[in-house]
């Protein structure tokens, strides 16, 4: 576009032959709006087209800013009028000055025009140049705290495309095999801003030269192409035109980058597709295509590879965090595997009190209960309630195995010693009656011998009966309930009886330890045996403490320190109260009991049903032991049909159980 020189309308300027410039002429001073910033423009300025401004001095500020205002002063005036703002001419020139003077000035003044534009250029350059450095300092700081690999790659395409004026684009991940080497290229996402809602699946395509992106992993090297129909026979590369012809798009112009990782490693490729000229246009008709679509030029190119570097960085930094959640994932499985191997009847507790008390905490984050509607829980605060679930129980490892699955009051050994002491009792009942029958007949012979081995027959039933009476009544005595109940006048009776052991020695039919054990009146342990259980607690805090947790998993112990106390402080192992006891745990506790209380029978307790389960909560909250808040957002949302649906093994049926 050749310079524009104004000038008054009427007057002639034979200087400007040859300049290769356009010449307008106009009535009055053209307003500072009308004029091309991007075109150098010469203001011829005599003294009609000043005085046409009257007394704006700003005008005349303002076109100063925009062209080179050259004075023409009147035939034989040597210096500018008062008319003419002299202080903002570029030049002077009399109206009789000869020509080739005339042409120097108006050279002059072109020169200052065009410094003029290139200074707003540069200043635009300047002030682009600022706004990308600061977007892409902005996107970097955005990229490097997004940890979720799906919604990182979102924020990248959805950048690249904005950063570019582009319509749609592709991005691709390179998968590798185990020794590290580029394997395949996933097609994991696509945007279209003309299609939104075409349909997406992953994909894999090789790492070569036959396709765009192929061939771009494999080489490194970026494609700038300003038509993909239109691509050279001689390259390797095609395009599959087989998408546009199916969904009725024009693909035209397009950006094919690598992500480089600050290894040099190439962690994906980026596709971009039609460069607009306004991002917001839809490029629905293939005229519009041929109106509005550009091609990519440098300042996008420099761009999306700034951003392509980013994303690289942040994508490997998203794969390290899943590698390392994954790693810690099989840490806790491993864990709960070690817990749930040492009593098998507990499996799958650990995992159902995870799900419980994240069911719950989801209800509580909808807004489920009055005294908790302003708690909102994060992702990462899920997660770190779901790990606190799963390895809450995890200090069991260090309780003795007899006493962690113990089912019984008395251990089986016990037990069977009791069962071998009543067996020796009743062979000797049997021995005694053969022994007093035969000295019978020794002493007496067969006089009256049928009536005294009658009364030797009841005798030795009474007696064994007796002995089968006791043995059932210890049989009985040592099954575990869930409540205090039971009364033992009967197995007092049983260790007040006596017996002569093999040595002669006499002792009581049922050991004073025995005895203490079957007299258990809640459960199956004793109160040193209840204080190993509940031990378990305190063994988890100090495993837990130790390991060095992220920032956003570091309550971890302490929410599983606090899942058997109480909110009347009558809990343990520390018996604090509700100020000492986090919303998270409250949680963990409801759950750690519903669970407890519902799991699948086990040797020594069997499952309640759902709404006695429940009974016993809402009895538990009445007494100021749990959270009733808490407790109501679990029944209103049903939470325990996660744990339902998880595990069909489980059984409602009437029974008790108790929890540790």
């Amino acid at each position: 576009m050749n310079p524009l020189v104004l000038t008054s309308v009427g007057r002639a300027v034979a200087a400007l032959d040859g300049l290769g410039v356009e010449v307008r002429r106009a009535p009055l001073l053209p307003a500072v709006g009308t004029l091309d910033p991007e075109r150098p423009t010469v203001i011829l300025l005599d003294r009609a087209l000043a005085e046409s401004a009257g007394d704006d001095r700003a005008g005349f500020e303002q076109l100063a800013s925009v062209g080179a205002l050259l004075g023409m002063g009147e035939p034989g005036e040597a210096a500018p009028g008062p008319a003419l703002p002299s202080e903002l001419l570029s030049g002077y020139v009399a109206a009789d000055a000869p020509v080739e003077t005339v042409r120097v000035a108006v050279q002059g003044a072109l020169r200052h025009a065009a410094t003029l534009v290139a200074a707003r250029r540069s200043a635009r350059r300047e002030t682009r140049s600022a706004d990308d450095l600061h977007e892409l300092t902005r996107i970097g700081v955005a990229l490097s705290t997004e940890r979720d690999l799906l919604t990182l790659l979102e924020m990248i395409l959805t950048q690249a495309r904005r950063l570019s004026n582009a319509d749609a684009g592709s991005l691709y991940l390179v998968e590798r095999d185990e020794e590290g080497h580029p394997q395949q290229l996933r097609f994991k996402l696509a945007q279209n801003h003309t299609l939104p809602n075409l349909p997406f699946k992953e994909s894999v395509i090789p790492i070569n030269h036959s396709s765009l992106a192929g061939y771009v992993a494999a080489t490194g090297e970026a494609l700038i192409i300003p038509d993909v129909y239109l691509l050279p026979d001689d390259v390797s590369y095609k395009m599959n035109r087989s998408f546009d012809d199916k969904v009725g798009y024009r693909t035209k112009s397009m950006l094919v980058l690598p992500m480089r990782s600050h290894r040099d490693e190439i962690t994906g490729v980026v596709q971009l597709i039609n460069r607009k000229r306004n991002l917001d246009t839809v490029l629905s008709l293939p005229s519009i295509v041929d109106r509005e679509v550009l091609p990519f030029d440098a300042r996008a190119v420099d761009l999306v590879t700034a951003l392509a570097s980013q994303a690289a960085v942040a994508i490997e930094n998203a794969r390290l965090y899943e590698d390392i959640e994954r790693l810690f994932e099989g840490f806790v499985t491993a864990a709960v595997t070690a817990i749930e191997s040492r009593d098998p009847t507990t499996s799958g507790h650990s995992s159902r009190v995870a799900t419980l008390t994240c069911g719950l905490a989801e209800a509580v984050d909808r807004g489920g209960t009055e005294n908790y509607r302003d708690v909102k829980f994060s992702r990462e605060q899920m997660r770190e309630l779901r790990y606190a679930g799963l390895l809450h129980d995890f200090g069991k490892v260090g309780v003795r195995e007899q006493v962690l699955v113990k089912q019984k009051k008395l251990y089986p050994s016990d037990l069977a010693i009791i069962k071998h002491r009543f067996q020796w009792l009743l062979q000797r009942a049997d021995l005694e009656y053969e022994r007093e029958r035969a000295e019978y007949l020794v002493n007496f012979g067969k006089d009256r011998y049928t009536q005294v081995l009658a009364e030797l027959d009841d005798l030795r039933r009474s007696k064994r009966e007796e002995l089968q009476r006791y043995l059932d009544s210890i049989v009985q005595a040592n099954e575990p309930t869930i409540l205090p109940e039971g009364k033992f006048d009967e197995l007092e009776a049983i260790n007040a009886r006596t017996f002569l052991d093999f040595d002669g020695v006499e002792k009581p039919l049922l050991g004073d330890d025995e005895l203490r054990y079957l007299m258990i009146n809640k459960g199956n342990l004793d109160p040193k045996e209840r204080r190993e259980i509940e031990s378990h607690v305190t063994h988890t805090f100090r495993f837990l403490e130790q390991i060095p947790w992220t920032r956003e998993l570091k309550q971890i112990p302490k929410i599983a320190y606090g899942h058997h106390e109480k909110l009347n402080a009558k809990g343990y192992p520390r018996q604090v109260g509700a100020d000492a006891i986090p919303v998270q745990t409250r949680m963990m506790t409801i759950s750690d009991i519903y669970d407890a209380l519902t799991a699948t029978d086990r040797p020594y307790k069997r499952a309640v049903p759902i709404e006695r389960a429940i009974d016993i909560l809402v009895a538990e909250a009445s007494e100021g032991a749990i959270d009733k808040s808490l407790l109501d957002a679990f029944v209103a949302a049903k939470v325990f049909d996660l744990v339902q649906a998880e595990s069909p093994r489980r059984r409602s049926v009437s029974g008790s159980a108790s929890t540790l």
